[in-house]
């Protein structure tokens, strides 16, 4: 159970009561609605309400900007917390606080951070623009172009899979506005929902995380102005790579949270289901799987863990999120597997958790950065230390 985790046991004070308050909160607004949004695929507006109320979507925002002023590694509980309950919850917190928040804090100017970061941290969901249907794990092969017009950029093109989309009033969406400079031409900018020429597609039928909204964009003629432009042009390279090096270290919670959940699934019920005139835990077969699951989770959450402790001490974090989203998208996939093996037929229909987790954490794989792309970057990191 969690309470034995050795990880947990290094929480303080302060990370365990944040980690116990959200998820009593998840558990209490989100848990008995879980299947029907999921079913729906909506994401209900009093719950987004209820983060904010919560004062969990602008984590490490300061406090005079509206935020908590908390660690990056709090950000972390919370999406383990939240993903415990609900995958899709879970990564419209992950996305606020890992990519569109880190990315202002970091690169923003003084007037951006007043006038966004007190919104974002109180009602404003917002999503991160990177991914197109030419540049998925090929992340800079952009078309969207953003044309320099006097004192404003035109901006052209369209977005694929933008998480939060359909939630979301603030879009940070990365551009070329120097094509011949390949990587090195591209701008970030923060582009508000509303803009003349700027829309939004309709959500995405997914296998899993169902609730979240992923939709398109299109750009047509959207005229943004230069104070929009987040840090400094050509260099939103630099801004997307800074930024997705700690958001794998938050999916990478999100997928303990998911593996969490199945094996509270698989010891509820190998514990309570009788077979054979005693309970499916009794056998040395069931604790052995039930045992190797559990040092599975522990050793992802050991890795995210301790890559978000590496980011937040200023030392060199690259290889340990890698690693760290690498093993928790893995072992979120197995035992959610495992846990619906374990539970048999009611493990493969609808009314139960178990199917549902399966299929959230197969994204873990994919999104921000795919295990192939993690593998390069572990492979490239070892090679010259």
């Amino acid at each position: 159970m969690t309470e034995r985790s050795p990880a947990l046991s290094t929480l303080n004070e302060e990370e365990q009561l944040l980690r116990d308050t959200v998820l009593d909160f998840a558990r209490q607004k989100i848990q008995a609605r879980s299947g029907q949004m999921d079913k729906d695929a909506s994401m209900p507006p009093d719950i987004i309400a209820g983060l904010f109320d919560l004062g969990v979507m602008g984590i490490e925002v300061p406090e005079e900007y509206g935020g908590a002023a908390a660690s990056f590694f709090s950000a972390v509980l919370v999406v383990e917390a939240l993903a415990q309950v609900d995958a899709s919850v879970s990564v419209l917190l992950d996305v606020q606080n890992t990519l569109v928040l880190n990315s202002i804090l970091r690169s923003g100017n003084e007037a951006q951070k007043k006038k966004y970061l007190p919104l974002l941290s109180s009602s404003w969901v917002g999503s991160y623009a990177l991914s197109e249907a030419g540049s998925g794990s090929d992340a800079f092969a952009l078309s969207t172009r953003a044309t320099k017009d006097g004192n404003k950029y035109i901006l052209d093109g369209s977005k694929l899979w933008i998480t939060n989309a359909a939630e979301s009033e603030l879009f940070i969406v990365f551009a070329k506005t120097n094509p011949e400079l390949g990587h090195k031409g591209i701008t970030s900018f923060l582009v508000e929902r509303g803009t003349p020429g700027f829309s939004i597609g309709p959500k995405e039928d997914k296998l899993g995380i169902r609730a979240s909204s992923t939709c398109p964009l299109t750009f047509e003629q959207v005229s943004i102005a230069e104070e929009n432009v987040l840090g400094e042009i050509g260099r939103g390279y630099k801004i997307a790579m800074e930024t997705l090096n700690e958001g794998r270290i938050g999916i990478g919670a999100q997928m303990v949270g998911i593996a969490q959940a199945a094996l509270d699934l698989a010891l509820a019920h190998t514990q309570g289901r009788i077979q054979f005139s005693q309970p499916l835990a009794s056998f040395q077969g069931v604790q052995f799987q039930l045992a190797q699951m559990r040092v599975d989770l522990e050793t992802a959450r050991l890795l995210v863990y301790n890559a978000a402790r590496l980011k937040d001490a200023g030392q060199p974090f690259l290889l340990a999120a890698a690693m760290a989203k690498l093993r928790a998208s893995e072992v979120a996939e197995s035992l959610a597997s495992q846990a619906i093996d374990l539970l048999g037929g009611v493990g493969f229909i609808r009314e139960y958790a178990a199917e549902k987790l399966y299929r959230d954490a197969k994204i873990g794989k994919i999104y921000e950065g795919t295990s192939n792309m993690q593998l390069l970057t572990i492979a490239k990191q070892i090679l010259v230390e």
